[in-house]
């Protein structure tokens, strides 16, 4: 599959946070959506295509890998790579999201050089995306 311009899911319950990285991800070049929590995302993941998810851990309703679980039950077949970020992150939330195969688990507060390179990264193994 060949992106031209991937869309980004951003999931966070915080909405100057999400805004936040969403302006800062589509200035580079991405096309970016927004979800306030995992049962939100799980509805936009069933009407739009989208290519990545960030996914705050600590949601009200759908923690971010229990938004991860119920996707994976519904749509076996849908490869979507999962950014896992957290500003509590512990030894079992990054073993949990091992096991969930999440992309990559980033620690908040979030540095976009290093938001962005996962960003990258992922699409890449996922997509062939060329940039």
């Amino acid at each position: 599959m060949r992106l031209e311009t991937p869309r980004l899911l951003i999931t966070d319950d915080d909405r100057d946070f999400r805004a936040t990285v969403a302006d800062a991800l589509r200035s580079r070049g991405f096309d970016t959506l927004e979800a306030a929590d995992g049962e939100e995302a799980l509805d936009v993941l069933h009407h739009e295509q989208i290519h990545l998810l960030l996914l705050d851990m600590h949601m009200p309703r759908l923690s971010g890998l229990e938004t991860i679980r119920r996707w994976r039950q519904v749509e076996l077949e849908v490869v979507v790579p999962w950014i896992l970020i957290s500003a509590a992150l512990d030894d079992q939330i990054v073993a949990e999201a091992r096991a969930a195969a999440v992309f990559s688990v980033l620690p908040k507060p979030l540095r976009l050089p290093q938001l962005t390179s996962a960003v990258a990264s992922a699409l890449r193994q996922t997509y062939n995306w060329p940039q």
